[in-house]
């Protein structure tokens, strides 16, 4: 156990110090972004988009981070001939990789169920801000339990649009209703239609129903029945989309309520269960990424080209980030099972990595 929890502080500081290397460094290269970005932004408004952006930045770059402290780790320990001492008292290096291995595993498990809320609170929060620098407003769309609601604008006025419920693709709403509002907020018109498809720069109503508000009249007396009507709209829907928000601006904990929430309004939550699921397999990911990374670095530096060693210790790793990327894709794009998509990159790192091992270990 004295062993085990050496090798643990030791990588627990090692990642630590990596971690705290890329924070500063993300942080001076977003900075100078930025301020390219705004430069009529005052410098606390510039730091704390850049305040904001940290959280997201290196919670991306973790696998990496987890790389590069292993490869730190099992050279200085190489290099001190310490793992020749561990395997001349009889132990196998495998053993000394099992704290290293724990280690990664609860910094995973911290990064999900810590850190992510943070990230996410932290990234919608950036996103609003940059959004409201550049003019470009906030989200149009919210969803509740009695459909969904969107806000379109104009120099004429709002508009604000209720659903009871949209197509997967969110071109066509179903049984809404459209309020028009003049500038200084006084209502001018009401439309109900059986649906509203979404075409270049308006909505086709159809089976409508237009009441007109800014009389002193009864609007029902004067309320007109129309096959179908067309709405000037300024929406798209890659803006419509865009206002769900991505996954990472969700926290962990709240997944499971938006994606029924999602459901229940008739919308597809795909992109979001396969964000869940590669969430909840991140710690076997990571662990699998220490694995791999120290088959090719746990060697004495005199029996093995280390440069060599460490480079494809790194660029296996890269490739496994990416083919894990690559079937998230295919995930959100339906042509893999979710759970297929999350799961199997880990699983498959995981017993690629133990294969090497054993090999470089054993064989």
């Amino acid at each position: 156990m004295i062993l085990h929890g050496y090798f643990a502080r030791k990588f627990l500081w090692t990642f630590l110090g990596i971690f705290g290397v890329f924070i500063l460094l993300l942080a001076l290269i977003d900075l100078v972004d930025e301020l390219q970005d705004f430069p009529d932004l005052p410098f606390l408004q510039v730091a704390e988009i850049v305040a904001l952006n940290l959280p997201h930045a290196n919670y991306e770059i973790l696998p990496l981070v987890l790389i590069l402290a292993t490869v730190a780790l099992f050279l200085r320990l190489a290099r001190s001939s310490e793992l020749v001492v561990v395997r001349a008292t009889g132990r196998s290096a495998l053993r000394a990789l099992a704290a290293p291995v724990t280690v990664a595993f609860l910094i995973g498990l911290v990064a999900i169920t810590m850190f992510n809320p943070i990230v996410a609170a932290a990234s919608k929060r950036y996103n609003d801000l940059v959004n409201s620098h550049m003019g470009g407003g906030s989200s149009v769309l919210a969803i509740s339990s009695e459909g969904l609601w969107l806000r379109q604008g104009s120099d004429t006025g709002q508009t604000v649009i209720h659903a009871e419920r949209a197509s997967s693709d969110v071109t066509t709403l179903f049984d809404t209703t459209f309020i028009a509002f003049a500038p200084d907020g006084t209502p001018l018109r009401r439309i109900s239609a059986r649906s509203a498809l979404l075409q270049d720069g308006e909505w086709l109503l159809r089976n409508a129903k237009l009441w007109t508000l800014d009389t002193n009249g009864n609007p029902e007396s004067s309320a007109r029945q129309l096959a179908s009507l067309t709405v000037p709209s300024a929406l798209t829907q890659d803006r419509i989309l865009d206002s769900f928000g991505k996954p990472e601006y969700i926290s962990l904990w709240d997944l499971p309520a938006f994606i029924e929430q999602l459901e229940d309004a008739g919308f597809s939550a795909r992109r979001y269960a396969v964000w869940l699921q590669m969430e909840l397999a991140s710690p076997l990911f990571l662990v699998a990424l220490v694995m791999l990374t120290s088959a090719f670095t746990m060697r004495h530096t005199r029996v093995s080209n280390t440069g060599i060693s460490v480079l494809t210790a790194i660029m296996l790793g890269f490739t496994l980030h990416y083919i894990r990327n690559f079937a998230q894709i295919l995930g959100e794009n339906g042509q893999i099972p979710i759970m297929l998509a999350a799961w199997a990159p880990p699983l498959a790192s995981l017993l690629l990595a133990l294969g090497i091992l054993l090999h470089m270990e054993d064989g």
